[in-house]
């Protein structure tokens, strides 16, 4: 939760923006989905958000990614002032997530009012550091959530599971039905002040609250059923939740069906920014959702590091004996399968089992051909995977996942959410000149760990909560003597080496794992606990290897583990509106607080015409 607002802050923005009858500021209005100022547009506005709620949001580079989600800006709170201060480009975009209402103060009247009021530029420095801080912990996070049903069912029961576990981590939570539809808009302004989190729910015979629902949370569950067909009439919306892909899809379903199934039909009505499978009545699904809302769901990603990667399953065991959940989970190359484990729903005994056979017991990449495109034919490797996934959707898996893979002929990183799970694996393992390329849509698909072996970026897209990465990036993979000595070709069959591949191999699949000090850097940046197991001895293409690389990971994550002070789930935790209680609400604060007949002024002043109102 957001800090107190500074009481000093509070008044100092009460006088410059009132300023009696020789106040240069103006007032406007956005409706929900409007931009208040983009990602490079010059600074030369203070605004003050009066009602309403604004959301911050940073551009990806990459433009098939939605804008990364920074933070909140709540009534009482100004806008825009970082850039302002520094006379630089805005950098970030701030759109209004519901009706706002705003006061706007050009640059120069700013500075001339904060002559006179010796502690603004003090407490908006402190305000600046606190959203700065907020950013990296997962502050500022959104706060009010719409749960909005696509099925006939009632939903209520599931959303109060949802606020019990919210209310049992320390949080306050309040869940509003549809008899508030009559309810003024401030009365919702104190409602979401006096709570840590606020759940709003709708069933599906409440057309019109679940239209205002849609328009007054900052992020939108639509829960639905995967054995029904999506409802053929337009779900309520908000533009700007859609624009920025912060819409999700939740769907139960009966604990008699052991799996999920039919999720694909749902994304393509829906077009949700992430989906969630959840059993009906099932309180482990109620608190991981709980985890989501409250942002402190935990992610683990995995990079990539042949057999050396035997070592997540190591830190997955670990994992698993702290009691850290593992409600998001990704990864790039063999780490991508062993984080299809977890997504899968399989148990740490069962994960074990089957990654021994196919890989331990079945020499996957011992048939060797002749190197046209590979020095394999990855036939054992698609067997395998077909065994161990079938025809799979990875919509349909338990736990949010993906897998990276490298697309050559875009010369980009690929995210795999969709599609069978086969293909996706098979192309994030596609090691140059080891494995074939896949084609996939045209595109010519490879190991992801060429352009990102710890994708930990990607994940931080998904939620904002705590991520622990699994890096293998820098671990040993090439024994130097093999080079120096490589064995001959008639050693290698009398030991039974040839199975693994000649030398070539590691050194095929070491320069695939291997990555830049810049890359490395922005992937950890991403990272809240980062692990580098040492599984020393372990080349990277000795599959036999198992036991050696799932110990150096168990001892890893352990020793990591141990040195923290509160659980994983709390490194992101909020505050709480009772840990340190502001001495006033929102709806008295500065903005709120200007005398009607300023107001009035201002608002007379925006309705003569758009030649008042500060560009935006």
């Amino acid at each position: 939760m957001p800090a107190p607002r500074s009481d000093r802050l509070e008044d100092a923005l009460h006088r410059i923006f009132e300023g009696g009858k020789t106040t240069r500021a103006s007032w406007f209005a956005l409706t929900g989905g409007e931009t208040l100022f983009a990602e490079g547009d010059g600074a030369d506005t203070l605004y003050l958000l009066r009602s309403g709620r604004l959301g911050v949001f940073r551009r990806d580079p990459d433009e098939d990614r939605p804008p990364q989600f920074v933070g909140v800006i709540r009534p009482g709170e100004p806008a825009g002032e970082m850039a302002m201060l520094a006379g630089t480009a805005h950098t970030a975009d701030v759109v209004a997530l519901r009706d706002c209402e705003i006061l706007a103060l050009p640059r120069d009247a700013f500075f001339e009012a904060a002559r006179t009021e010796p502690d603004l530029m003090v407490e908006l420095s402190r305000l600046m550091i606190q959203r700065a801080r907020d950013r990296r912990s997962g502050g500022g996070e959104p706060s009010v959530f719409g749960f909005v049903s696509a099925r006939p069912r009632p939903i209520r029961a599931f959303v109060e599971r949802i606020a019990a576990a919210i209310e049992a981590d320390g949080f306050s939570c309040q869940v509003i039905d549809h008899s508030a539809l009559a309810s003024a808009a401030e009365w919702f302004s104190r409602v979401e002040d006096a709570h840590d989190f606020v759940l709003y729910v709708a069933e599906q015979d409440e057309p019109a609250w679940a239209a205002l629902c849609a328009r007054q949370v900052d992020r939108v569950f639509v829960v639905g059923n995967g054995l029904n067909a999506p409802p053929n009439r337009p779900l309520p919306h908000a533009g700007v939740l859609d624009a920025q892909r912060r819409t999700d899809l939740i769907l139960l379903r009966d604990p008699r069906m052991l799996r999920p199934a039919n999720t694909a039909v749902w994304l393509d009505s829906i077009q949700p920014g992430r989906w969630f499978q959840c059993v009906e009545g099932d309180q482990s699904d109620a608190d991981r959702m709980a985890r989501v809302v409250t942002g402190s769901a935990v992610g683990v990603v995995m990079s990539g590091g042949g057999a050396r990667a035997y070592a997540h399953i190591g830190a997955l065991r670990a994992l698993k004996e702290a009691r850290v959940p593992i409600d998001f989970v990704g990864g790039s190359s063999m780490g991508a399968v062993i984080a299809a484990g977890p997504a899968l729903g399989w148990t740490q005994e069962e994960l074990e089992e089957r990654i021994h056979r196919s890989f331990v017991e079945s020499d996957p990449l011992s048939d060797l051909a002749f190197p046209m495109l590979a020095m394999t034919r990855a036939k054992k490797v698609e067997r395998l995977l077909l065994q161990a996934y079938g025809e799979m959707d990875l919509a349909d898996l338990q736990r949010p996942f993906f897998a990276v893979s490298t697309n050559l002929t875009s010369g980009r990183i690929e995210v795999h959410r969709r599609g069978l799970m086969r293909q996706a694996i098979r192309a994030s393992i596609s090691i140059p000149g080891l494995l074939p390329p896949v084609v996939m849509n045209g595109q010519v698909l490879v190991d992801g760990a060429v352009l990102k072996n710890l994708p930990t970026e990607v994940m931080r897209q998904m939620h904002g909560g705590p991520i622990i990465a699994v890096d293998m990036s820098e671990a040993r993979g090439v024994d130097p003597a093999l080079i120096e000595h490589p064995p001959s070709i008639w050693r290698l069959i009398a030991t039974g080496a040839w199975r693994r591949g000649p030398p070539i191999v590691s050194i095929l699949m070491r320069s695939a794992t291997l990555t830049t000090d810049a890359d490395i850097e922005s992937s950890r940046a991403a990272t809240d606990i980062l692990i580098q197991p040492t599984p020393d001895g372990l080349d990277i293409r000795d599959w036999k290897g198992f036991d050696v690389g799932v110990a150096a990971g168990y001892q890893a994550t352990h020793e990591v583990l141990s040195l923290l002070d509160r659980p994983v789930t709390a490194l992101r935790r909020r505050r709480s509106v009772n840990d340190d209680a502001p001495t006033e609400t929102a709806v008295e604060t500065a903005a709120t607080s200007l005398r009607p007949d300023v107001l009035e002024k201002l608002r007379r002043g925006a309705r003569r015409g758009r030649k008042e109102m500060p560009r935006l």
